[in-house]
């Protein structure tokens, strides 16, 4: 929902808040002053005074209410104060009720809430007058709507109705039936408006953080729509219909709503897909199960389903009712937390090292301002003074492993590996996608190699460093700072390219396309950005060619170190969806291009960049497309590496200037060609023709074929097996063939006899005697073993198996 407020923080309190409240509903809205309401905290006596005052509402309608109620905190300590609301009388024409009824039953509608906040609240609950009381107001956009239009629900609103009345249109019902698929429709409606805002503000759907809320939400309304008939996607097809509604107030959304209704689309067809695939697998479990015995479905299974296939627990539960079975709760649980523990475990201890260091910095830097940047005009500077000194036992890159040895003393001596935090520094510390720089320390009688850069959260520099010569200790000496300009030089020409690039994308993708993530090193740049497909190979050579004009144009970059942050955006300069930004921001414009946000380091002139090569395209996640590529000498040498291995080609097939090209795809078919005609000729070999009946035999009435067939792929194995079934009409076939101290067995039994015993309960006990497992359908089944010297053995057992289970039926 949408939330309406005002605040102040010193400059107007109850008075004003409540006349101007006052005013707004009864003479803008026109909502009847007979009609409302106002409650107080019970010991407001000014509240309800002014209440009185202002509104002149009648005693009896100025409600005093307790604590819970109407009285506001932060939590147990901070600013806290009394509160007070306006309600209104949703069916002023029925008989009177109490304040408590009205309320429970909602016919007493809160639509404002007025917070006052004028306490401090300490330890112990002892409140004290905040120097500065202050005002905090909140009204729901949708629930004040309701009441002007004067219908019972959010949902009847001009801001909900179209979108149900077109999802109830595409499903084939009728909203306001009541019942489940009234439920239905509304979760689809809520949940599409917020995935609508989520996608135009940037956030893509993934595993974690804010893309995972947005995937849970997506898949919880693809539920819902199953519920209602849904097979195909249908939420993106909804989507302009909230663009019609909302798009006047966001325009967003109808400047994003082609990239949103691409990944909704493919998020929509992979989560059906998983659905069944997983739905599948579901039912074999519960097969399996039933076969054995029990009618609970293992927790642990069914956790391998959750995660493997993202499988929503609750559809697992509805599929698992629907068979009338239980689920094994408890085991899924302890198997999730078990997952959960180690997720948490595998980033501990880089998260410990880092948190440890700071805290020992913390004492020593407290109340000294943040290092000084200087290495945006400057690769070099002296007299740098020396804040504070941590020594480490391990180099910065094994920290993760063993931090626990790592003694963070407060001097550094040849050879050991420390953190240095200096006043003033021109080492660019790693953000906004862009490494560290490297490069040198130096001070009288010694220097340091510095490996890395960081910047702590209380703003300070951590040059990662190794002491070549001499040592460090208190006094400390001033210190002499030298960026490698091997480092630094390629990395900017890698930066600025990544906003050439990104405009590039946006001109031929389309203005749906926004970076998602990236990195710039001295070898390479590495962009995210939300598209939906892979790009064609003409989008490609159009973007590397764009990119390529620009830096041919040698055009001046505009670097401007202190702007308005509104002024810049109003300006057009994009802001990266999830990155923080203070009032005022650092803008670096290529004139024509590209209008950035962005702190990195950038080259002076387009034509600094060389060559850009687009090396790869490809995709990292769900509506997530990566490119990779290189500037000047690393494209350079990409080129050279290229033109030598093609060269390399063309002396194989004949000598150069031929038709390279053609030359491969004749290969490559005649190699496809001959493919083919060895798998026949296998199939026919290990098929032994339609008369031979090797390893046949008979077993309580059912024919049973076994065969050791010579080593082949999957896919040929299993042409075996259906050839075999196939000529012994009806029966059981088992094939075992052994390759690379590996075997792999394939099972086919005929539909009349599937049932008595299934081939994938069969292979699977034929499977452990190989050490190894395996299953798969009652017609048809596959599995592996590790202990190939026993094929032999274990084949011959099979019409033992075979008769045990044909007794146990």
């Amino acid at each position: 929902f949408e939330m309406l407020g005002n605040f102040s923080f010193g400059d107007y309190f109850k008075a004003e808040a409540i006349e101007w409240g006052w005013d707004l509903v009864t003479r803008v809205w026109g909502l009847p002053p007979e009609h409302l309401f106002a409650s107080v905290f019970e010991q407001d006596d000014e509240a309800f005074e002014l209440w009185r005052t202002i509104s002149g509402l009648p005693a009896e309608r100025v409600v005093r209410c307790g604590e819970k109620d109407n009285f506001w905190a932060m939590g147990d300590t901070g600013p806290c104060g009394p509160c007070s609301e306006i309600f209104v009388d949703r069916h002023p024409e029925r008989p009177a009720v109490s304040w408590d009824e009205g309320t429970d039953s909602g016919r007493y509608l809160e639509i404002w809430n007025l917070v006052f906040m004028q306490f401090e609240r300490a330890p112990g609950g002892a409140t004290t007058p905040l120097p500065k009381p202050s005002i905090d107001t909140g009204a729901g956009l949708e629930r004040v709507a309701a009441v002007l239009a004067g219908v019972d629900s959010n949902y009847d609103t001009d801001l909900f109705r179209p979108i149900l009345d077109a999802a109830a249109a595409l499903a084939g019902v009728r909203y306001g039936a009541a019942g489940e698929g009234d439920v239905s429709l509304r979760v689809v409606a809520d949940h599409l408006r917020a995935i609508a805002f989520l996608l135009a503000d940037g956030v893509i759907p993934s595993n974690e953080g804010r893309g995972y809320v947005l995937r849970r939400l997506l898949r919880r309304a693809v539920r819902h729509g199953m519920r209602l008939g849904f097979e195909e996607p249908f939420l993106c097809r909804l989507l302009p219909v909230v663009d019609e509604a909302m798009a006047g107030a966001y325009p967003e959304l109808a400047a994003t709503r082609s990239a949103s209704e691409t990944t909704v689309r493919a998020e929509e067809e992979k989560f059906l897909g998983t659905l069944a695939i997983g739905s599948k697998m579901v039912q074999e479990a519960i097969e399996t199960a039933k076969r054995d015995g029990s009618r609970t479905l293992d927790g642990a299974a069914v956790f391998r389903l959750y995660d493997t296939y993202g499988l929503p627990v609750q559809v697992l539960r509805e599929i698992v009712e629907e068979e009338r079975f239980a689920l094994d709760e408890a085991g899924f649980e302890a198997a999730l937390a078990e997952q959960r523990a180690r997720s948490r475990a595998a980033g501990s201890e880089a998260r410990k090292w880092q948190s440890e260091l700071e805290l020992s910095l913390a004492k020593e830097l407290q109340g000294r301002p943040s290092t000084s940047f200087e290495g945006y005009e400057n690769l070099s500077i002296e007299g740098v003074r020396i804040l504070a000194v941590r020594s480490l036992e391990t180099a910065p890159d094994e920290r993760d492993e063993t931090f626990e040895s790592a003694e963070l003393s407060g001097s550094l001596a040849t050879g050991q590996h420390g953190v240095v935090v200096v006043d003033r520094t021109v080492f660019y510390s790693e953000s906004g996608g862009q490494v560290g720089d490297r490069g040198e320390m130096r001070w009288p009688g010694g220097s340091a190699r510095v490996i890395d850069t960081q910047r702590s959260r209380s703003g300070h520099v951590l040059h990662n460093v190794e002491v070549v010569a001499g040592r460090l200790d208190r006094p400390f000496p001033s210190v002499q700072l030298l960026v490698d300009p091997a480092h630094r030089l390629p990395t900017q020409r890698n930066h600025t390219a990544t906003h050439l690039l990104h405009a590039a994308l946006r001109e031929v993708l389309g203005e749906g396309v926004r970076q998602a993530g990236s990195l710039v090193d001295p070898e390479h740049l590495r962009f995210d950005f939300t598209h939906s497909r892979p790009m064609t190979d003409e989008e490609r050579e159009r973007v590397e060619a764009r990119v390529n004009e620009w830096v041919l144009r040698a055009v001046d970059t505009r670097i401007t170190a202190d702007r308005d942050f509104k002024e810049a955006v109003a300006a057009g300069a994009m802001a990266l969806f999830g990155e923080k930004y203070g009032d005022r921001v650092r803008t670096v414009e290529v004139p024509g291009v590209s209008l950035e946000l962005c702190g990195g380091c950038h080259v002076r002139n387009t034509g600094e960049i060389g060559p850009f090569v687009l090396r790869a395209e490809r995709g990292v996640a769900s509506g997530v497309r990566r490119i990779e590529a290189r500037t000047g000498e690393g494209a350079l040498d990409f080129l050279k590496g290229r033109d030598a291995a093609l060269r390399a080609v063309e002396a194989e097939l004949g000598g150069e200037g031929g038709d390279a090209a053609g030359d491969v795809h004749a290969l490559k078919r005649q190699i496809r060609e001959r493919d083919q005609e060895l798998a026949k000729l296998r199939l026919q070999l290990v098929s032994g023709g339609a008369a031979e009946r090797t390893g046949e035999s008979e077993v309580e009435g059912i024919r049973v074929l076994v065969r050791e067939v010579p080593a082949a792929p999957g896919n040929e194995l299993r042409n075996v097996a259906e050839v075999l079934r196939g000529k012994l009409g009806s029966g059981v076939v088992v094939i075992g063939a052994r390759a690379e101290e590996k075997v792999s067995l394939v099972a086919a039994v005929s539909e009349d006899v599937r049932k008595r015993v299934p081939a994938g309960k069969l292979l699977r006990e034929v499977a452990a005697l190989v050490g190894g497992s395996g299953g798969g359908r009652d017609d048809f089944a596959q599995a592996g073993g590790k202990q190939p010297e026993k094929l032999a053995e274990a084949l011959e057992r099979v019409p033992e198996l075979v008769r045990a289970m044909i007794a146990s039926a």
